[in-house]
């Protein structure tokens, strides 16, 4: 029994033919709106990074390569672990006029409290 790797599976990707033109991989990819910028600025940077060459003899890019190059470049073979953050609690990014809002918030309140503690 092998195991199969884990790939990508889009509705649009699972619909191509075995091989696939580059203009019917960035429809799936990327939709069709988006197709031809991703064919011109994007697919020569995936290139670069391993992604499937075009094959002459069926005019085409093997479909189940593409998903699996995706399926590396997401990340999504390894898994998906979060990893504690270093100092053990977890930060929540807050605008800088609301943190300063409720800092002053906190201030008032623990002079209330205690108004005749000194600093």
């Amino acid at each position: 029994m092998t195991v199969e790797p884990k790939t990508v599976s889009n509705d649009a990707l699972n619909k191509l033919p075995l091989f696939a033109t580059d203009l019917e991989i960035a429809v799936a990819i990327v939709g069709k709106k988006y197709a031809p910028l991703w064919k011109r600025d994007a697919l020569p940077v995936l290139e670069r990074r391993g992604f499937p060459r075009w094959d002459p003899l069926h005019q085409g890019r093997p479909v189940p390569h593409v998903k699996q190059f995706y399926a590396l470049y997401l990340g999504i073979t390894a898994g998906f672990v979060m990893a504690p953050p270093p100092d053990g609690k977890e930060k929540v990014w807050v605008p800088t006029r609301e943190r300063k809002r409720l800092e002053a918030e906190q201030r008032r309140s623990a002079e209330l409290k205690a108004p005749n503690a000194k600093p």
